[in-house]
């Protein structure tokens, strides 16, 4: 019995003299860890003021009863409201030169799973779904008219035919007429009106959009599956038909053995959606960084807001405000039914009609654009910043056209307009300024996202770039985001290197500040009621 726990008591003493001695971190010896900066760069709250005078009521009652950011049902009627105009109508912001911009529009609400995105999107919708059902109503009741008339057409057809041989030797040209008379008694298909899509192939996006020229919008719940998709090998050809489509003004042309060659005339299509910030983070890195998101597709989202939200909320339980609710949808009615020319639209030729500034707007949008251009052309920002700026050229236009258009007014657009469509360019680019922060400057982000697990108590006092990764945590599941993170920490002295000697190289490992270990324990005995006393 004694051999046994002298035995036990050796291999106890060699296990103990393998491994590095413990060293007790007294919290005095440690610096005092510096707090991490704001991992994203502040935003401006949306304005309602941002609005047309006819849509904010019906805005503010919609984010009051989702208890949500006004940004997300404000961006969703904007996207409504590109989507009934289309190729209708559009404007040429230079005074003389014939730049051509189309008011398509592509968004994407940003924020955290349970902040109420998909109802704050889908409610300011509902005017695009009401005319797609009767769209569908109308087109049922064309395709029965047709049927019959095709059914009449085809046995007239069958006469004919018996015609045309009786005929064809005593008299050809006669013959020939009853054969032009049949073809022209053919009765044409009826097109169906489309307004929104969800998830469709491009070449039926295609054959859509030749029956719909004035364009359709793509509604994806979870952007982040369009994206995803258009990354794929062999889906080439329609990440080019999305990047065409974006401006409203491109035709397109794609060939397939099944279908043959498709050309689409006007590549229209407007796109809004939601995404999470995680998955947002991943796909921007790869296109910051070269990968495949590095075409500039990501960002034509020129209407892409990611808005904090409140921490407070309250139970709203009221009916709808119905007065503000039908002065909206009329207003999104009355535009898919525009004349242009009943707005004193321009039009040359075959070419979209088009609205102008008067002279202070001409001025003013000038004055911007100038700002914009010397801008673009420093070396002040990021390039993947500057890129999603230079989209500004065409959206400015695009939003003071639509804001002008929603106010029930026509002719020239006036400087009030562009002052708010510059209102809009301000608030957007500081949500596009916070959006790119997280892949232009990732290591503050992943340092973040390490400091929330330290806090937790998810890693030991001493732990391994491996306990890192191992983890699978969201946003730190590589090596090279893992180091990233901890070299952020340890110059903030939330770390501190520790180099551990191994019977091969040191082992590097990383020691958590006991400071921080007791200030979560004071945090949580206060949050508990406890004290010291």
């Amino acid at each position: 019995m004694n051999a046994h726990i002298r035995t036990a008591d050796i291999a106890l003493q060699i296990i103990e003299s393998s491994s590095p001695p413990k060293v007790e971190d007294s919290a005095q010896d440690w610096p005092q860890p510096q707090p991490l900066p704001d991992e994203l760069p502040p935003v401006m709250p949306f304005d309602l003021d941002l609005l047309p005078m006819s849509l904010r009521p019906w805005i503010q009652d919609i984010a009051e009863r989702l208890q949500c950011p006004p940004d997300f049902p404000a961006v969703a009627a904007m996207i409504a409201l590109a989507t009934v105009v289309g190729r209708k109508i559009g404007i040429r912001p230079k005074r003389q030169d014939d730049w051509l911009v189309v008011p398509n529009l592509w968004g994407v609400a940003i924020g955290p799973p349970g902040v109420a995105k998909t109802p704050a999107l889908r409610e300011p919708l509902k005017p695009l779904e009401q005319l797609e059902i009767v769209a569908k109503e109308e087109f049922q009741k064309a395709m029965t008219e047709y049927e019959a008339q095709a059914l009449v057409a085809e046995q007239r057809k069958a006469l004919a035919k018996s015609d045309i041989k009786s005929k064809l030797r005593k008299a050809p040209d006669a013959a020939v007429q009853i054969a032009r008379d049949a073809i022209n008694a053919e009765v044409e298909k009826p097109t169906r009106r489309r307004y929104v899509l969800n998830d469709t192939t491009v070449e039926k996006i295609g054959e859509i959009l030749n029956e719909n020229p004035n364009g359709v919008l793509c509604y994806r719940d979870e952007l982040v599956g369009l994206l995803k998709s258009l990354d794929k090998e062999g889906q080439e050809g329609a990440r080019s038909f999305y990047l065409e489509a974006w401006n409203g003004l491109g035709r397109f042309t794609y060939d397939r053995i099944g279908r043959g060659t498709v050309d689409i005339e006007s590549a229209i299509v407007s796109i809004i959606g939601s995404i999470q910030p995680g998955p947002l983070r991943q796909y921007l890195r790869g296109a910051v960084n070269g990968g495949a998101g590095a075409d500039g597709l990501v960002q034509r989202f020129q209407l892409a807001i990611y808005p904090d939200i409140a921490k407070g909320w309250c139970n709203v339980d009221r009916w709808p405000d119905s007065d503000a609710k039908r002065r909206a949808y009329k207003i999104i009615y009355s535009l898919d039914r525009l004349n242009p020319a009943d707005v004193g639209a321009t039009q040359e030729s075959n070419d979209v009609p088009f609205l102008r500034f008067d002279r202070d707007a001409q001025h003013r949008f000038d004055e911007w654009r100038s700002i914009l251009e010397h801008r673009l052309r420093s070396d002040e920002e990021h390039a993947v910043v500057i890129e999603h700026l230079a989209k500004y050229r065409s959206l400015i236009p695009s939003l003071a056209l639509l804001c002008h258009l929603a106010e029930g007014r026509g002719g020239v657009i006036g400087v009030e307009e562009v002052e708010r469509a510059i209102a809009w360019g301000k608030y957007l680019e500081s949500h596009a300024q916070r959006i790119y922060a997280v892949a232009v400057a990732p290591d503050m982000s992943e340092a973040t996202l390490l400091a929330k697990k330290i806090r937790g108590g998810k890693l030991p006092d001493r732990f391994s770039l491996r306990h890192v990764y191992r983890k699978n945590w969201i946003g730190l599941t590589k090596r090279d985001a893992a180091e990233r993170a901890v070299k952020v920490l340890v110059d903030l002295d939330w770390l501190e290197r520790r180099d551990e000697s191994t019977s091969g190289h040191p082992k590097a490992c990383y020691a958590i500040n006991p400071r921080l270990t007791r200030q979560t324990a004071t945090q949580s005995a206060s949050m508990n009621g406890e004290t010291d006393e």
